[in-house]
């Protein structure tokens, strides 16, 4: 949604690598957070670009991380609420990863962090959330949209709106004006 907004012209092709391994490597490896981010960003792109020959291949991951643990997206509602009581009263990162690869090769990558507060919320408000949002928050690390309703959970807010919704999405677009793949006008 972030790069059609931006008329940003693109494909979505899925690639098949497990994310959960990869993680789990980069926590044995002692990887920060902000490294295994990168680390997924680039290797989700490599494996496309090595199949698309002369094209520009953007890959990209979000990690969460709140009092030192890292949160992948909830699998269910149960999952997302748990999710939702560990933020809430406290200060989380998000952190943006993206890497664009040509013809094998990386050309560009961004990692960006924005910081996070979340209002401390009573039980009732938690359980009214989850009703009204629904399983759409499932697709967020942070089991919250921002962009919608999202938005009243939290308290303070640092950092680039489209680094908290999955992308920094300005040095990007920066990156594809200066390769001529869009318009600057």
């Amino acid at each position: 949604m972030i790069l059609k907004t931006a008329r940003v012209p693109f494909k979505v092709v899925s690639v098949n690598i497990n994310e959960d391994i990869l993680k789990k490597q980069g926590l044995d490896k002692k990887l920060t957070p902000r490294q295994i981010a990168s680390s997924l960003s680039r290797q989700k792109a490599r494996v496309v670009s090595e199949k698309a020959p002369g094209q520009y291949v953007l890959g990209g991951d979000q990690i969460l991380v709140c009092q030192g643990k890292m949160f992948d997206k909830p699998r269910d509602m149960a999952a997302a609420k748990e999710t939702l009581i560990k933020l809430r009263g406290r200060t989380h990162t998000l952190i943006s990863a993206a890497c664009i690869f040509l013809d094998g090769e990386q050309v560009l990558e961004i990692v960006e962090e924005a910081h996070l507060t979340m209002e401390d919320f009573s039980d009732d408000f938690l359980e009214n959330y989850l009703i009204r949002t629904g399983e759409k928050i499932l697709a967020s690390v942070g089991a919250y949209q921002l962009e919608a309703e999202g938005a009243e959970l939290f308290t303070k807010i640092e950092g680039d709106f489209f680094t908290i919704l999955g992308l920094p999405l300005n040095p990007v677009l920066k990156f594809l004006r200066q390769q001529g793949i869009i318009k600057g006008d």
